[in-house]
């Protein structure tokens, strides 16, 4: 068992070296330094994140945990180049991140699919919008909806699918332009425990047949175990990286893996800095 426990000391350069993946790995994302500071209502400044440093290497899926209000959804709004940073340097493969960029892909919590288009127009419209041809957009769908589970639904609507399909056209829209990057900020929150650990499974299948760097957001730390090559963990706002943990559990896993005492020290270790070993 390997676990990573780096804490928040010192707030200087070694911070970005802490929090970051082996020597040697290919680096794609690294967020150096980030603040971000809002203005209240009444003027007041709110600082959400504070000298906030990650890297994130190319193929890599690390997890991002922590409590509610402490700028995880933030943070990956600032990567995805929805957000300005306050301060700090959020590098894309070398590029500051000062917009939307095609090589990202972005899964929030609702799919926000459009409900008078089929599943198949609403994963093909970003392809559109970026104006790939319609022969290839017609073949990367026809990709994609076999990747996710959904041959043969390509003709529906979003009000004839369940949540957990919803999800994954959500999933397919995100691919359709074949990111490098996919940010995805609590997809599955909202599903039931079932079906929850279904699109787990599904999510872990796609990302490893696609090859994909993600950073995931979540407030479940069994799913942040199942999920990532590495489990990120924030403090209470304004949000800082207090620790870094590296999953040595051997892919793809199955939900056995859950039960296995190993899973389990992973998840204790995590839920200590919440103060909640309980369970």
């Amino acid at each position: 068992m390997q676990a990573q426990a780096l804490r928040n000391a010192d707030k200087d350069d070694a911070v970005s070296a802490q929090f970051a993946p082996p020597a040697g790995r290919d680096r794609l994302i690294e967020i150096d330094n980030l603040v971000k500071e809002y203005v209240s209502r009444d003027g007041s400044p709110v600082l959400a994140l504070d000298e906030t440093s990650i890297s994130v290497s190319r193929g890599e899926f690390v997890c991002v945990v922590g409590p509610s209000g402490c700028g995880k959804s933030t943070l990956l709004r600032i990567l995805a180049g929805i957000l300005k940073p306050s301060a700090g340097a959020v590098l894309l493969d070398g590029v500051p991140v000062t917009g939307a960029r095609p090589e990202v892909g972005i899964v929030f919590q609702s799919p926000v699919l459009l409900p008078w288009l089929t599943v198949r127009k609403n994963i093909a419209l970003p392809a559109q919008l970026q104006g790939l041809s319609k022969e290839l957009t017609e073949e990367r769908t026809d990709d994609l909806l076999k990747l996710v589970g959904l041959e043969g639904f390509g003709g529906k609507y979003p009000g004839e699918l369940s949540g957990g399909m919803q999800q994954r056209v959500g999933i397919a829209r995100s691919l359709i332009h074949d990111p490098s990057v996919l940010l995805m900020d609590e997809p599955f929150g909202a599903l039931d425990a079932m079906t929850r650990d279904h699109m787990n499974q599904e999510l872990q299948r796609i990302c490893l047949e696609k090859k994909k760097t993600v950073l995931l957001i979540t407030h479940g730390i069994s799913e942040a175990v199942f999920l990532g090559d590495r489990v990120l963990v924030m403090s209470p706002r304004p949000g800082r990286i207090v620790d870094d943990i590296t999953i040595n559990i051997p892919r793809p896993r199955s939900l056995d893996v859950v039960n296995t005492e190993e899973f389990g020290e992973y998840v204790r270790t995590i839920r200590r800095h919440f103060g909640n070993t309980s369970h």
